[in-house]
Formats: C-alpha cells, sequence, structure tokens
C-alpha cells in the first residue's frame, strides 16, 4: 500500500516512510491511496470473533504486503491486551466505553499500536536508529502515547501541552513517568502546541540532525488502529440485534476519531451515518452549514480534549470527500453544545439513568438525542474514564465520584516538566541543547 499526502505535492510512500516520517513533506498529512472493503463473510462472522481476532482481520485488510502476517498479529493482539470495551445500553442509546487500556482513555488503543508499530519498524533498521516522538495534547492524546511508548528503547517521546488547560489527573500521567518521557508545558492553547509540532517537522536544519515523528493523529498510524473499536461496536450491536440503521455519534475536536469511524465505513462497516458533536469550538459545525471552513483561535471549555480550532484531520475528511460539500453533508451532520448544556445533559442523564457521562461523551449524546429518528439506531462514543474530568463531573451531578487506582496512582507520584513560551524558537532552542 502507497500513501499521499492531502496536500499533492509529495511522492508517494510506503507504509513505514508514512509512520515514520509523520507529515509529508508539503506539509499535508498522509492518506491510504485506497481503502478496501472487508469481504461480506466477515461482517456474517463479525459477532462471533473476539475483539483481537476481529482487528487483526481488519489490520491485514489495511496493512497486507507491508508487515509480515505473524508480525501483524503480533502487534494487534499486543495492543488488545487489556479488557475489551463492552457497549452499555442505556433505554434507546447505547454507549461504547472506549476508556479500558492503561491510561482509560479511547486513544490507548491507538498509542500502543502506534508504539509496537515504531519498535517495530526500528528493529528492522541494520543500524538500530534512535527516533523522537513529538506530540501536542489538548488532554488525552500526550498520556496515551507516553504510556504506551514509555520506556521503548530508541525512542524519546516528547509531550506539548497548553499550560493550565489540562485537567490535573491528564497531566500527572506524562508529567510523572520520565525515563524516555518528557512533559513540555506551553504558555498558551491547544493549537500553540500543534503549530510548533508541525513547524519542527517542517525545519530542515533540525530535522536534519535529529530524527522527529509524530504519534498523535497527524500521523496516519493513529488512525487505522482506531477503526477496530467500530467493528467491536458493530458485532455487540449486532448481538442485540440493534445493527439495522445504526447511527454514530462522535465527539470530536482534532477530528482523528471520526475520521477512523470514516475509514471504517469504507472498509464497509454498515454505519447510516456519523454526527459529528462539537463544543463552543463549532468551526466544522460552521463547515457543515456555510460550506466554508474558517478555523480560529480554539476557547477553553469543560471538554478539553475537544478545544481544538483548526482541526489537522479535517484535511483528510476533504480528501475522503474529494472537497465535495454535499457529499459530506449526506454522511456527516453536526451540533454544537456550550459548556452551560453540557453540564445540564450530564445531570439529567445521571438523575434518569445513574449512567455518569464525561464532559466529551456528554456532548455525543446530547447531539444523538437530538437527532436520532425512530427507525434508527444510536451509538455515542465515551472517549475517557468521567474520574479525568472529576472535578467537572462532581460540580455536575453533586457528587464525589471515585477516581479508579490505576488513575490515582499516577497522582501520588512527582510531577517533572519544561516550561516553555509559545513560540516554536524556544522548543527548537530546548530540544537541540538535550
Amino acid at each position: 500500500m502507497q500513501y499521499y499526502s492531502t496536500n499533492g505535492n509529495s511522492p508517494k510512500v510506503s507504509l513505514m516512510q508514512a509512520v515514520m516520517s509523520g507529515l509529508a513533506p508539503d506539509k499535508g498529512l498522509y492518506m491510504p491511496e485506497r481503502i478496501d472493503r472487508m469481504p461480506e463473510k466477515f461482517f456474517e462472522d463479525i459477532a462471533d470473533m473476539s475483539f483481537q481476532e476481529m482487528s487483526f482481520k481488519v489490520a491485514e485488510n489495511m496493512f497486507a504486503g507491508d508487515i509480515p502476517e505473524q508480525d501483524l498479529k503480533k502487534i494487534v493482539y499486543d495492543t488488545l491486551s487489556f479488557d475489551c470495551p463492552a457497549v452499555r445500553v442505556e433505554e434507546r442509546i447505547d454507549s461504547l466505553e472506549l476508556f479500558h487500556g492503561p491510561t482509560l482513555a479511547f486513544k490507548d488503543v491507538g498509542a500502543r499500536f502506534m508504539a509496537r508499530l515504531f519498535s517495530y519498524f526500528l528493529s528492522q533498521e541494520s543500524d538500530g536508529g534512535e527516533i523522537n516522538i513529538l506530540v501536542a495534547t489538548s488532554g488525552d492524546t500526550g498520556s496515551a502515547v507516553a504510556n504506551g511508548f514509555y520506556d521503548l528503547e530508541g525512542i524519546n517521546v516528547f509531550v506539548l501541552y497548553p499550560k493550565g488547560k489540562v485537567t490535573a489527573i491528564q497531566e500527572a500521567q506524562f508529567a510523572t513517568l520520565g525515563r524516555n518521557v518528557t512533559a513540555v508545558e506551553i504558555d498558551g492553547v491547544f493549537d500553540d502546541c500543534q503549530a510548533i509540532v508541525k513547524a519542527a517537522f517542517m525545519d530542515k536544519s533540525l530535522n536534519g540532525g535529529m530524527r522527529l515523528a509524530s504519534a498523535n493523529s497527524i500521523n496516519v498510524a493513529r488512525l487505522l488502529p482506531q477503526a477496530f473499536y467500530y467493528f467491536r461496536a458493530y458485532s455487540q450491536m449486532k448481538q442485540m440485534g440493534k445493527a439495522e440503521n445504526l447511527v454514530v455519534s462522535v465527539p470530536s475536536g482534532n477530528f482523528g476519531n471520526i475520521t477512523a469511524g470514516l475509514f471504517a465505513r469504507r472498509m464497509g462497516l454498515p454505519v447510516k451515518r456519523f454526527i459529528a458533536a462539537n463544543n463552543s469550538n463549532d468551526i466544522f459545525y460552521d463547515y457543515l452549514q456555510s460550506g466554508r471552513y474558517s478555523p480560529k483561535a480554539s476557547v477553553r471549555t469543560i471538554a478539553n480534549a475537544m478545544d481544538v480550532g483548526d482541526p489537522s484531520n479535517f484535511a483528510r475528511i476533504m480528501a475522503l470527500y474529494h472537497n465535495d460539500h454535499a457529499a459530506v453533508v449526506k454522511d456527516i451532520s453536526g451540533a454544537t453544545f456550550s459548556d452551560a448544556q453540557i453540564l445540564e445533559i450530564m445531570k439529567e442523564t445521571h438523575e434518569k439513568t445513574g449512567y455518569i457521562l464525561d464532559p466529551h461523551g456528554a456532548c455525543a449524546y446530547a447531539a444523538l438525542k437530538q437527532s436520532l429518528k425512530a427507525d434508527e439506531n444510536g451509538l455515542f462514543l465515551e472517549t475517557a474514564h468521567p474520574a479525568k474530568f472529576k472535578g467537572t463531573v462532581d460540580a455536575a451531578l453533586g457528587c464525589d465520584i471515585e477516581i479508579p487506582s490505576r488513575l490515582a496512582s499516577f497522582m501520588k507520584k512527582p510531577s517533572r516538566k519544561v516550561s516553555l513560551r509559545k513560540d516554536y524558537d524556544s522548543f527548537k532552542d530546548f530540544l537541540t541543547q538535550i
């Protein structure tokens, strides 16, 4: 399989080249040149497959010819060596809880897969080289990547995050690790962090002395395994007899999650339509209404992982739909919610069902509730355990939710971080002096 740049001005590359470089030389994002459909028999048998088994078959469909079968199987099975996510039923609407990985966030799946993929590709090199992973995070990406890549030989991780704009638990999950993980606190917003990472990749002088790669959704390898759990969700909905006219609502920030769902749909997954749920950073919602994409500075909300003003993966959605707005709105609708509305849906849902939503899942649930039709079955994605947003959740529900031991353990460790201004030169100076 070859991978092309969304900007169309760079040569096609192999999977290994796309993964190990992250961004294309023309500043575009890599996309697979084709997305093959899964065979019909796969969907006939899917309800009887384990999560690992179905994910391996999906991975084979994506990476056949790029990675030997047994090596790919080991990567997939090692990635998913934790409790499998399950669909939880609430009235007519079902939730896929995607936070069963090490950091209790859905991004653990993509991060763990990428860590194993990087290690595999490094092992194929004769010189046993070293690589530096740069990742910008608005919340859970940093913790998932830091823990996924933690203590791997030949890999250094630098997590850039906006000062004061991630929760204490999220920060602790990447700022307390040390060893090959460095937390870099930027005095700005997520978009500043993302701009610094992109600038580093485009800096020829820096790349001449250091080998850089990305592990957030800029990198196509983070997206492809995130398609796994869409197939998992469908298999469970099928077991319950609720897979017909399936509508999936996705909390959307940098749009990696919903792009992975669109990849799954191109592979034949029978999803009728998607809903992109936004918080007050509603750039994509505005695009759906007007056909014009107008990035702007992000604003801080209680759903901080969605605080993105210029989502990178918009370019991939445009590539999938050949910049055809009419085709996009046929498959994707949108919704946007203020902090007050998010808090209200969290409170109302808890009072009626006992279900505790995280602020991001609350956006997706509200969007689904708003537009689901009588003949449709709805599924919304939760992004992280609600305890990761304990202050917000406690205030909304008037309770004191328990912090799982897996999260609490991070809070007991000392924080190690580097604080920098939001300009690229400060980061470059820091990186080159290590």
